[in-house]
C-alpha cells in the first residue's frame, strides 16, 4: 500500500522518544518510507493515497509479547474462582477443543487485538498447527510457537508428574510442522518460536530437545516461568532447585529466552536470569485480577531486564495492560524516584512497543516509528473525550486511552482495520460462532470431567 498521512502527532518510540507534532508519515509498500513536513512529502510522494491525520495519533503498533488467543474460551470464569486454573481449566478446555473451535476462538482474541489498536501477537499454545492459518488470515504480525512438555498436563491435576516420551513427542513434531509450514509464511508476516511449557512439565531431556531445535533453525525461544505456587513446588521436589535454577541447571537460560511471568521468582532467580540476559514478558493484568501482584518487579527492572508487557489470557487488550502495569510497577518499586513516580508514562508505553520487539530479536523491523521499518502502525482518534484535554499525551494514551479510540490498524503496510471497521474478519459471524463454540466445549468439557465444576448458578447457559 502507498498511503501518505498528514498533519498527524507521530509518537515515534524511537531511540529518542520523539513526539512530532503536525507531521506527515509515508508508507511504500510495507515500509516506512518518510517523515517530515507536509509539503514535502506530498512533493516527493504524489500518487500516494493521501489521509488528513489532523486530530490522530499515529504510534507503532502494540506488540502483545506473552497471549494465549484460544483462552478466550475462558473470559469471565477463572478470574473470579478460587484454586489452580492452568492445569484444572486452561489445559482440559484446550484439549476439549476440535481445530475448528480453536480456530474461532483464535480468531476473536486476534479481532479483539486489532480493535486494541496491537499488530503483534506472541502466542506460544497447544495444537497451534491447527488455527495458525486462522490467525494468519487476520492479517496480523505473529510469533507462533506449540508449547512443548513431555509430562502430561492433563494429569498434572491428579498430582501425576511421571515422564511420558510418547506424549513429548507428538508436541515436538508439531513444532517441526508448523516450523516448516508457517514460519516466513505471509510475507514475513508469520515467524515461529520453539516453546517449553514450563519448567514443572518439562523433562531435562525434552529442555535439550528444544534448545537443539532452536538451534537447528534460528529461532528464539520462550517458557512460562514461576508462575504458580504449584510449579514452584513441583520442580523443588523433582530438582531440588527453583524454577530458574532448574532451568539454568540445563543451560537454557540465555538472551534469545523470553520467559512469561516469573511472579515467584526470589532475589536470587532475579539476579540469575539477568546475568544470563533472559527477557521477560511481564503479565500484570491476570495476577493483579485477584489481589495485589506478587512480582518483585522493582528488583527485576533494577537488574536491567528488558521487560515487555503480555496480556496473557482471557483479553487481548494492551491498553488494560498499560494501566495495570503502571499501578503494579510503581507499587513494586514502593517508592518516589528522583524527578517523580517511575516509570513515567513514555516507560510503560516502551514496554508494548520496542521491548515488544526485542523479545523475538525484531527490533530492528517493528516496535518504533522510524524510516525504513515495517509499516506497522496504530491510529488513535485524540478527539475523544477520553483523551482530551492533551497537556501530556503519552500520560494521556498510557493512563485514559481504551480500545474505542483505536481508529484504524495497519500491519506490514496494509490496512487490517480502517475506521474502525475491521476488514480482515467477518466481525458480526465470529462473535457470534464464538459464543454457540464456548457454550459447547464449555458442556463437553464438564461431562468428561467430573472432577471439574464451576460455582453454581454462575453459567445459566449450562442449565438451559
Amino acid at each position: 500500500m502507498d498511503l501518505l498521512i498528514t498533519g498527524a502527532t507521530i509518537v515515534t518510540c524511537d531511540d529518542e522518544r520523539r513526539i512530532l507534532d503536525d507531521t506527515a508519515i509515508a508508507i511504500s509498500g510495507n515500509r516506512i518510507a518518510a517523515i517530515g513536513d507536509a509539503t514535502t512529502l506530498e512533493q516527493d510522494y504524489p500518487a500516494h493515497e493521501r489521509i488528513d491525520g489532523r486530530g490522530l495519533a499515529v504510534l507503532p503498533g502494540f506488540i502483545n509479547a506473552h497471549t494465549h488467543t484460544v483462552l478466550t474460551a475462558l473470559r469471565g470464569t477463572v478470574e473470579d474462582w478460587d484454586g489452580e486454573i492452568i492445569y484444572r481449566y486452561m489445559s482440559p478446555v484446550s484439549y476439549t477443543m476440535s481445530d475448528h473451535e480453536r480456530a474461532v476462538m483464535a480468531s476473536l482474541g486476534c479481532l479483539e487485538a486489532i480493535r486494541s489498536g496491537t499488530t503483534t501477537l506472541v502466542d506460544p499454545f497447544r495444537h497451534v498447527p491447527s488455527y495458525a492459518g486462522a490467525m494468519a488470515d487476520t492479517g496480523m504480525r505473529l510469533w507462533l510457537s506449540e508449547s512443548c512438555a513431555d509430562i502430561d498436563t492433563r494429569k498434572i491435576r491428579f498430582g501425576e508428574y511421571g515422564i511420558d516420551e510418547a506424549f513429548g513427542r507428538v508436541f515436538l513434531e508439531r513444532t517441526q510442522e508448523l516450523i516448516e509450514t508457517w514460519h516466513g509464511a505471509r510475507n514475513g508476516r508469520v515467524s515461529c518460536q520453539v516453546a517449553a511449557h514450563a519448567p514443572d512439565n518439562c523433562s531435562p531431556a525434552m529442555l535439550g530437545k528444544i534448545m537443539e531445535l532452536a538451534r537447528r533453525h534460528g529461532l528464539t525461544r520462550t517458557c512460562h516461568l514461576a508462575q504458580s505456587t504449584g510449579e514452584i513446588a513441583a520442580v523443588k521436589a523433582a530438582h531440588g532447585l527453583t524454577p530458574a535454577g532448574y532451568l539454568d541447571r540445563e543451560g537454557f537460560l540465555g538472551p534469545d529466552l523470553t520467559c512469561a511471568h516469573w511472579t515467584f521468582c526470589t532475589r536470587e532467580d532475579i539476579g540469575l536470569l539477568a546475568e544470563r540476559g533472559v527477557h521477560m514478558a511481564h503479565n500484570p493484568a491476570p495476577s493483579s485480577r485477584k489481589g495485589p501482584h506478587r512480582v518483585l518487579i522493582g528488583p527485576i527492572r533494577d537488574a536491567g531486564v528488558n521487560i515487555a508487557f503480555g496480556t496473557d489470557n482471557m483479553t487481548e487488550d494492551m491498553f488494560q495492560a498499560m494501566k495495570i502495569g503502571m499501578i503494579v510497577h510503581r507499587a513494586g518499586y514502593g517508592r518516589e524516584q528522583e524527578g517523580g513516580l517511575d516509570p513515567q508514562p513514555q516507560g510503560v508505553l516502551d514496554m508494548v512497543t520496542r521491548n515488544g520487539a526485542l523479545t523475538v530479536g525484531a527490533q530492528a523491523e517493528i516496535g518504533s516509528i522510524d524510516v525504513g521499518k515495517k509499516a506497522d502502525i496504530t491510529l488513535l482518534d485524540l478527539n475523544q473525550p477520553a483523551m482530551r484535554p492533551i497537556l501530556r499525551l503519552t500520560s494521556n494514551i498510557v493512563n485514559y486511552a481504551h480500545p474505542g479510540i483505536v481508529q484504524s490498524v495497519i500491519v506490514d503496510g496494509e490496512f487490517v482495520m480502517r475506521d474502525r471497521k475491521v476488514l480482515t474478519i467477518d466481525e458480526p459471524a465470529l462473535l457470534a460462532e464464538a459464543q454457540a463454540v464456548t457454550e459447547a466445549v464449555w458442556r463437553r468439557m464438564l461431562a468428561a470431567n467430573g472432577d471439574i465444576a464451576p460455582p453454581k448458578g454462575e453459567m445459566p447457559f449450562l442449565d438451559a
